[in-house]
C-alpha cells in the first residue's frame, strides 16, 4: 500500500498545488491531504478543503484546526511540526511525503517516508500564495474556476421592473472596473413571449442559462460581479404568471439563496418607466411586495437602496467597504444603521440640508 501525504494552508489552492496533488495521485494508491487553519486569508478552512474535495474527490482530507503557528527551519520548530503531524495521522502509515518546500526533508524523515519534492524551484508553475493574494485577478490563470469563483463577491440587485436594477448594476461594474451580469430573463421573454406571456416550461429554461452565463462572467470578474436579478426573481415571475413554478426553477431559486454574497433591493421611489413591455406602476408596487415576501420567507437578508442613482451607488459602496467574504453580515447591517442614524442626526441639526 503506497500512501502519500501532502499538507499546507492552500491559501488559496492554486495550479502549483494541483501539480503536486496530481503527481502524488499518479504514484500512490491513496493520498492524504492535511489542510491547516490560517489567518493569512479570509477563506475558512472548510471552504479551502472543499476546493480540494471538488477537484479530487478520491483524496482523504484531514482538517488541521489546531496546527502550530510557527514556521521555520529551527530544530524546535521542526520538532513541533513533526510531532503535530504524527499526532494528526494517529498511526496512519505514510510511505511518500509530497512537498515543494524545505520541510520535505525533516517531515519525511519523521514519517519514515520517501521525500518527494515537486517543482521546488517553482519553474513549472511560477506562482505562490503570497503573489496570488496580492492580485487574484492578474494571476487568475493559476486558479481553478471553482477556486476563483469563491474569491469573487457576487452581488445581486433585486426589485420589481423599473426600479433601476440594470442601471445600478452597470454603473457599479464600471465604477469597480469589473463585469456585470444582465438579466437573461428579460432577453428570453422578449424573444419568446406570446401576447406578453411565456409558458411554465419556458420558465424552466431561464435560470439554468442565466447561471451558466453568470458562471462565465465570474471568471472574468475583478473582486466583484454585479448581477441584474437572479433565479429568485424568475421564480417570483413564474408564480405571478402561473401560480406555481417548475421543479428546476424552484431548485435553482433555493440554491440562489447561497449563490450570492450580497442582496440589494432597489426601491420603487424612482419614476416609473412606462414602456410597452411593462404592466404599469400599480403592478410594479404589487410585484415589489411579492419579491419582499419571497425574500422574507426564505430568510434572505438584504440591503434596501433608494434615492437617486448617486445615492444608491453610495449606499452600495458603504456596504462593500465593510464587507468581508465569509464574514458576519450582521456586523455590516449594524454599521450601516449607525451611519444612517448619524446622517439623519446631521440633517436634523442643519435645516438647510
Amino acid at each position: 500500500m503506497r500512501r502519500g501525504l501532502t499538507l499546507g494552508k492552500f491559501a488559496p489552492f492554486h495550479r502549483g498545488h494541483q501539480m503536486l496533488v496530481e503527481t502524488a495521485l499518479a504514484e500512490v494508491d491513496e493520498l492524504v491531504i492535511m489542510v491547516y487553519a490560517t489567518d493569512v486569508i479570509d477563506i475558512p478552512l472548510q471552504v479551502r478543503a472543499g476546493w480540494i474535495r471538488k477537484l479530487y474527490p478520491t483524496v482523504r482530507i484531514i482538517e488541521a484546526w489546531d496546527g502550530p503557528d510557527s514556521y521555520g527551519d529551527t530544530p524546535e520548530i521542526c520538532r513541533e511540526q513533526d510531532e503535530y503531524i504524527l499526532k494528526k495521522l494517529n498511526g496512519l502509515k505514510i510511505t511518500h511525503f509530497y512537498s515543494s518546500e524545505f520541510y520535505g526533508d525533516h517531515v519525511s524523515r519523521a514519517l519514515g517516508a520517501v521525500d518527494r519534492r515537486v517543482d521546488e524551484a517553482r519553474v513549472a508553475v511560477p506562482i505562490s500564495g503570497t503573489a496570488l493574494r496580492e492580485d487574484y485577478f492578474a494571476n487568475r490563470k493559476y486558479l481553478a474556476p471553482v477556486v476563483y469563483a469563491d474569491l469573487i463577491t457576487k452581488i445581486s440587485f433585486m426589485g420589481a421592473p423599473s426600479t433601476g436594477k440594470t442601471t445600478l448594476a452597470q454603473t457599479m461594474a464600471q465604477r469597480h472596473n469589473t463585469v456585470w451580469m444582465p438579466e437573461y430573463g428579460a432577453e428570453y421573454w422578449l424573444e419568446h413571449h406570446v401576447d406578453r406571456r411565456i409558458t411554465l416550461n419556458q420558465f424552466e429554461e431561464i435560470a439554468p442559462e442565466h447561471n451558466r452565463r453568470e458562471d462565465v462572467l465570474t471568471q472574468q470578474a475583478r473582486k466583484c460581479l454585479f448581477c441584474d436579478t437572479n433565479p429568485i426573481t424568475t421564480y417570483v415571475f413564474a408564480r405571478d404568471y402561473h401560480g406555481t413554478a417548475g421543479t428546476v426553477l424552484t431548485r435553482l431559486a433555493m440554491e440562489a439563496e447561497k449563490r450570492y454574497d450580497l442582496f440589494f433591493l432597489c426601491d420603487t421611489d424612482i419614476p416609473y418607466a412606462d414602456t410597452w413591455d411593462r404592466s404599469g406602476d400599480q403592478k410594479r408596487k404589487w410585484f415589489q411586495n411579492q419579491i419582499m415576501g419571497d425574500l422574507a420567507e426564505r430568510r434572505v437578508p438584504f440591503f434596501r437602496v433608494s434615492g437617486t442613482l448617486d445615492e444608491r451607488v453610495s449606499q452600495v459602496d458603504d456596504v462593500l467597504r465593510q464587507y468581508r467574504k465569509f464574514g458576519n453580515l450582521l456586523d455590516i447591517r449594524q454599521s450601516v444603521s449607525r451611519m444612517q442614524c448619524q446622517q439623519s442626526s446631521r440633517e436634523t441639526r442643519d435645516p438647510s440640508q
